[in-house]
């Protein structure tokens, strides 16, 4: 079964949404309005198969060494061929491309993500400075990162992991 992960395109926005939708009706993930799917393009890689969406991923960088898995997700009938890590895979190499050094993620996956070489986080893992800079950040991401007590209402029972690149 062959796919290929490639750059997302503003035309794969609708298919992305859609395949969150399943998630969202799950209480996996939060929804996201198209409006910030499709300002959030660049960060995306997509999984397809013959034109298909299978798979999506997001990068999104939250500091000058430092990005964050988002989105990460795979359509059902196409977990445990790879397509994951496939996407991970890209994006790790985005990540480079950019000289980011570290990689998190919030998830429920963690045996996963462990796979991949990230491990669970502690409180501080940032030095005081940059803590104070992250602070004024409206990113929600960004408060997940530092686990701040006004995250969404998703990440409860969540994992906060870390991969050095």
């Amino acid at each position: 079964m062959s796919y290929t992960v490639r750059p997302a395109r503003s035309a794969d926005i609708l298919g992305i949404h859609r395949l969150l939708e399943p998630m969202v009706d799950r209480r996996i993930l939060l929804g996201k309005d198209l409006a910030v799917l499709y300002g959030a393009t660049q960060e995306f890689v997509v999984a397809e198969r013959d034109g298909e969406l299978i798979g999506c991923g997001a990068l999104h960088v939250m500091w000058e060494d430092l990005g964050e898995i988002r989105t990460l997700l795979v359509r059902e009938d196409w977990l445990h061929h790879g397509v994951g890590g496939a996407i991970v895979s890209a994006l790790e190499d985005r990540a480079v491309q950019l000289g980011l050094t570290r990689l998190f993620c919030l998830t429920f996956e963690v045996e996963f993500f462990t796979r991949r070489g990230f491990a669970p986080i502690g409180e501080q893992v940032v030095d005081p400075d940059v803590y104070s800079q992250l602070l004024r950040s409206p990113d929600e991401g960004v408060a997940e990162f530092l686990d701040l007590a006004h995250v969404k209402p998703n990440t409860l029972g969540n994992t906060r992991m870390l991969k050095e690149l």
